[in-house]
């Protein structure tokens, strides 16, 4: 039980009606979810404006409202503070409620369009490798230590985030490395977080469906970077054209790795197969188990994450050499009859061009690499022809299918991606609008030695179509497929 006038410190406050002494048992966005002695904060969603269910909040037991507008009828028995902005003030609230959990724990946010879950996930193990209790908020999982949660969103809402962060202080946590996505940034969630670091991917072609150019999603990462204080470290990717960017008004160290162009990290790839990486990372060669030149850069930031935060570097070298793939990232598996088959998350165009350039430069020339893909409904339509473009380019053969259509027709994201192919790729292409039967029709072209790429969905365990999430594991799939396949 906290005092309002105590968690509205920070807050962006324009008038309050009614008085701060009240006290409230939890911090509420959800109307349905409304109890007695509760905080309501009334949100100005994309969809749903949570003015609309103040009175149904109140009727549930609210006794204070955080609003941008008041309603036209105020009950007196209720405060009302109205505020500049409900997101913001909502991370603000949340994070004072749980007693400013992110101050009292090493918290590390990583964004970009590519890397996000690997770098988050690694760090998570390699940290706990190393003796720490740790945290994880990533797209895949929430850990807690050794405790899981199942995770909803890249980015969770505020008040899960601190919820969270407030179970790993009982639990005595040390460090968490969290996701930061352009959406969790744009609408405020992570406002009031203190971050002890920061790092920068890289960007490229996604959520322009949400983010009405490049530009605005660039500068969205960017404000994250802005707002790191001078206590913390700004990590960027200086290969990619947007790490210095990253860097131009952040108050906190600044500090970069890269592969190809000079860094305060460096790294070199020695030998590149399926079975790993030889890499030169500061001096030191190093054997790691993940695949592709995107993974070399994933690992030598998670390397020079350590370093930042202390860990001494022989041991940072021996915990990089014993990290695992995360799930459905470059996961791979040999059937029986010796096909290789991947499941990669990739569902954005620069992702599927790094999986299909790390297979080709891996390949020894005479194995098919036969890729199957397809892209999510209801979500940016401008990248599907360049996904089929690169799917077709870089395959030996290419099978377009549905991935989660979501309340899109399935049938027209397929024509939005077969718009991308080029005719001298024409007669390498198929769409089959089951995903199933795309995986079994792959698996029926391959022969010995080929190459089964299964992109876009990578972790998820579900295909969602028109509301409803059904069952549907590419990997799993893959494999009871490939197995039925070569009795």
């Amino acid at each position: 039980m906290k005092v309002l006038k105590d968690i509205l410190y920070g807050v962006a406050v324009n008038e309050v009606y009614g008085s701060t002494d009240v006290f409230i048992n939890e911090v509420i966005f959800d109307s349905r979810k409304v109890k007695n002695n509760t905080l309501f904060v009334a949100q100005k969603g994309v969809t749903v404006d949570g003015h609309n269910y103040i009175d149904k909040a109140v009727g549930l037991g609210a006794v204070v409202i955080v609003c941008q507008e008041f309603p036209k009828e105020i009950n007196k028995s209720i405060t009302y503070v109205k505020v500049e902005d409900s997101n913001s003030a909502l991370a603000i609230i949340a994070s004072n409620f749980y007693d400013n959990p992110s101050k009292k724990i090493q918290l590390v946010g990583i964004t970009g369009t590519n890397g996000k879950t690997t770098i988050a996930t690694l760090l998570y193990n390699l940290i706990r490798k190393s003796g720490y209790k740790v945290g994880l908020l990533s797209t895949v999982k929430i850990m807690v230590d050794e405790t899981e949660y199942v995770a909803t969103h890249t980015t969770p809402d505020s008040v899960s985030i601190n919820h969270y962060l407030h179970l790993m202080i009982q639990e005595g946590v040390e460090y968490c490395f969290m996701e930061v996505s352009s959406h969790g940034i744009h609408q405020k969630r992570t406002d009031g977080l203190h971050f002890s670091g920061g790092i920068f991917t890289n960007l490229s072609h996604d959520h322009l469906d949400y983010h009405n150019s490049f530009a605005e999603y660039r500068d969205v990462k960017k404000s994250f970077f802005d707002n790191l204080p001078k206590t913390a470290f700004a990590l960027v990717n200086t290969d990619d054209k947007n790490g210095m960017v990253m860097l131009q008004n952040t108050k906190a160290q600044k500090v970069t790795y890269a592969l190809k162009s000079l860094a305060d990290y460096r790294a070199k790839i020695l030998e590149s197969r399926f079975s790993g990486l030889l890499l030169n990372i500061d001096g030191a060669e190093v054997w790691v188990k993940l695949i592709g030149n995107f993974n070399a850069y994933n690992l030598l930031a998670i390397y020079s994450s350590a370093d930042l935060l202390g860990l001494e570097k022989i041991e940072n070298l021996r915990l990089l050499s014993e990290l695992e793939n995360v799930s459905g990232r470059f996961e791979y598996f040999i059937s029986d009859g010796g096909i290789t088959t991947i499941v990669d998350y990739a569902h954005t165009p620069d992702a599927l061009k790094n999986v299909l350039e790390t297979i080709n430069s891996i390949r020894t020339g005479n194995e098919k690499v036969i890729t199957v893909v397809g892209c999510g409904g209801d979500r940016d339509k401008t990248k599907r022809p360049k996904m089929g473009h690169i799917a077709s380019f870089l395959s030996s053969q290419v099978i377009f299918t549905s991935d989660n259509p979501r309340t899109e027709n399935p049938q027209e994201i397929l024509s939005d991606i077969e718009k991308g192919v080029t005719p001298e790729n024409y007669n390498k292409t198929l769409s089959i609008l089951d995903r199933e039967q795309a995986i079994k029709t792959a698996g029926k072209f391959a022969d010995r030695g080929d190459i089964v790429l299964i992109a876009g969905k990578g972790h998820e365990t579900y295909q969602e179509i028109n509301g409803v999430k059904y069952d549907f594991d590419d990997y799993q799939k893959a494999k009871k497929i490939l197995k039925e396949l070569q009795k």
